[in-house]
């Protein structure tokens, strides 16, 4: 999907024998991947470089050696289109929602959050935050959008304790962490209110002869849908009802009280005019390997490299760096204050994202994936990505997607999996013809066919071989390998 007069993206292999430590187990030579630098990229060259197993940290792209390092990384995406927000991923969006729009601050003990997708393998770059002054209101986009229901009567979810990854490692102290407690509703006992029931005899469990307990979630919803079945009776006074326009309007009444919340509804929402706090957002392309492209079909914003920064009441608190590609946007790493860890600002970013890609896919309909960097299963601390359902990892050896769901049986097993069972399937974009790896030599474009005879010295031909054998047959064909 390169842009008409784009430059083609021009990069230099340096193989990955050596091992280097390993950020997760801590192996001191474990870790072990190909890498070449990215001197610039298309977006396209990128999209199919992640689609098999590539993955960037500033201008260096690496793939990890599977079969051999310490700790396979399997890459991940997310279908946005399709997500399935959980009640851990709900929980911090109303804890959010709550702090702007009432100044609560949420006090669960040493509650943690996974941080990005790829915070670990984050480099130091060229990053200078923006002061205040240096950002027009122009720039900033305002938390926004329907306000039919407020934070304070959604239903509580339950508690799920993460771990959470802070790139600088710090731990703020300055903050007191409470729980948040539900306003009774009118009409039924409040939480704190103690009930008692006959103990069961011993040894028998449950007293059988009593119903099974109900959630009190179900029981509002019962209760709405009778007030509704009410409403809509009055209105209907003086004439009788056939018995199947009851039954269709007691399943149309049913079916929307029922139905599930989006993402839209959590991330999208206006807020009082009184509210204590003020979250906006404003995106920045920023210096990366991929070149900026405009497509009549793509997003507004374009493709790319783009800094999303999140200012709360004027205030820069968390810097998203993602990569606006054709089928995805795949999330880098995540900077943050640390003194809003209570925020749980990793979680939040990532489903703001996801919000975000099904965003973009409304004008770009390619572009429907939100890529979350690697999945390792070896390192429990990484498993949280799989949280973001429904989610798929790449095999590494046939470079198809496979739901999670069907991966992780295998993972549990062994670290290292290929994920398609079909024993004949093979890489359908691997190297056919070598001899059309195109080469940047001494300022000239050409084949790898006429840059081997021109060569002087010993044949580099197993060197080129892994490199085009890694990128796949395509990218070979687009991408020019620097050599000297």
């Amino acid at each position: 999907m390169a842009a008409a007069g784009s430059s083609p993206s021009i990069v230099e292999y340096f193989g990955g024998e050596d091992g280097y430590r390993c950020g997760y187990c801590k192996n001191e030579s474990g870790n072990l991947s190909h890498g070449m630098w990215a001197h610039s990229m298309t977006v396209q060259d990128y999209q199919d470089l992640i689609d098999r197993g590539w993955r960037r940290s500033g201008k260096y792209v690496y793939k990890p050696i599977m079969n051999q390092t310490c700790c396979p990384q399997y890459t991940i995406r997310c279908q946005a289109l399709h997500f399935q927000i959980s009640k851990s991923h709900k929980k911090v969006l109303k804890k959010m929602l709550k702090f702007i729009s009432k100044g609560d601050v949420s006090k669960a003990p040493n509650e943690e959050e996974p941080m990005d997708s790829h915070i670990e393998d984050a480099v130091v770059c060229d990053f200078a935050h923006k002061s205040e002054s240096q950002v027009s209101q122009s720039e900033l986009t305002p938390l926004s959008v329907d306000h039919t229901e407020r934070v304070e009567n959604e239903d509580k979810d339950t508690e799920e304790t993460k771990e959470e990854v802070n790139e600088q490692k710090v731990e703020s102290g300055s903050l007191q962490i409470c729980a948040d407690q539900d306003k009774p509703v009118p009409g039924e006992p409040s939480h704190s209110a103690k009930i008692v029931h006959a103990p069961p005899k011993p040894g028998k469990g449950a007293d059988l002869s009593k119903p099974p307990c109900r959630k009190a979630k179900d029981i509002r919803k019962e209760r709405k849908l009778q007030k509704l079945l009410q409403k809509q009776m009055c209105t209907l006074e003086g004439s009788q009802l056939q018995a199947g326009d009851q039954v269709l309007l007691s399943q149309n009444s049913k079916s929307k009280t029922n139905q599930p919340k989006t993402i839209e509804d959590f991330v999208f929402v206006s807020l009082p005019d009184d509210a204590p706090h003020k979250l906006e957002f404003t995106r920045f392309l920023c210096d990366s390997p991929l070149e900026a492209e405009n497509a009549p079909d793509g997003p507004d914003c374009g493709y790319g490299s783009f800094h999303q920064q999140y200012w709360l009441d004027g205030k820069i608190v968390a810097v998203g760096v993602i990569d606006i590609l054709p089928y995805c946007v795949s999330s880098v790493y995540l900077y943050y204050d640390p003194d809003y860890s209570f925020l749980s600002l990793g979680v939040y970013s990532a489903l703001r994202e996801i919000a975000f890609t099904r965003q973009l896919h409304e004008k770009a309909p390619d572009l429907s994936f939100y890529y979350m960097g690697f999945y390792i299963h070896s390192c429990p601390k990484m498993r949280y990505k799989g949280q973001y359902k429904p989610s798929d990892l790449l095999c590494p050896e046939t470079y198809v997607w496979t739901p999670i769901e069907q991966c992780l049986p295998l993972l549990e097993h062994s670290k290292y999996c290929r994920f398609n069972q079909d024993v004949k399937a093979v890489d359908e974009g691997r190297v056919r013809e070598l001899g059309r790896v195109r080469v940047l030599h001494k300022r000239t474009v050409m084949p790898y066919s006429v840059y081997k005879k021109r060569r002087k010295g010993p044949s580099d031909e197993a060197i080129v071989q892994q490199y085009a054998s890694l990128v796949g047959q395509t990218c070979s064909e687009r991408m020019l390998l620097f050599r000297s």
